[in-house]
């Protein structure tokens, strides 16, 4: 198994950016513009050498469906990734606080998460490459 700092050099060397490491999880950077720079929710697990993506779809985007609604757009995402060998290993809502009145919601987000183990660190380069290309939102159009 690597460890999290071979994963990471790994990464580097393959070109991808990283956004930061949470104990064995490096998270992979996406660039939303221009020079900014926001996490893709793709990751990857050193310990069990396994790419891991979330996709979402806002509240903001859908104010009226149900919940079961909103995870079913995030799936609808993943259908090329569950194509590829990835599998559903969890749902959440992520709520995103107002930063003046912490009791206040901005959105939420209704996250899908699937993940995908590979043979070794060369599988995990070309399965971020996928993740990346992946479309993370769902949208209205």
């Amino acid at each position: 198994m690597p460890t999290p700092a071979e994963v990471k050099k790994a990464l580097i060397a393959a070109g991808f950016e990283v956004y930061r490491t949470r104990g064995d999880v490096v998270h992979i950077a996406e660039r939303a513009r221009e020079n900014l720079i926001m996490d893709s929710g793709v990751r990857v697990h050193a310990t069990e050498v396994a790419v891991s993506l979330v996709l979402r779809a806002q509240r903001t985007d859908f104010p009226h469906d149900p919940d079961d609604d909103m995870f079913e757009r995030a799936r609808g995402l993943g259908v090329a990734a569950r194509e590829r060998g990835y599998h559903e290993v969890g749902t959440q809502i992520t709520r995103l606080p107002d930063p003046s009145d912490e009791e206040r919601t901005l959105d939420s987000w209704f996250e899908v998460s699937f993940e995908k183990r590979v043979a070794g660190l060369d599988e995990a380069m070309t399965e971020v490459g996928f993740a990346l290309s992946v479309e993370k939102a769902a949208s209205r159009s």
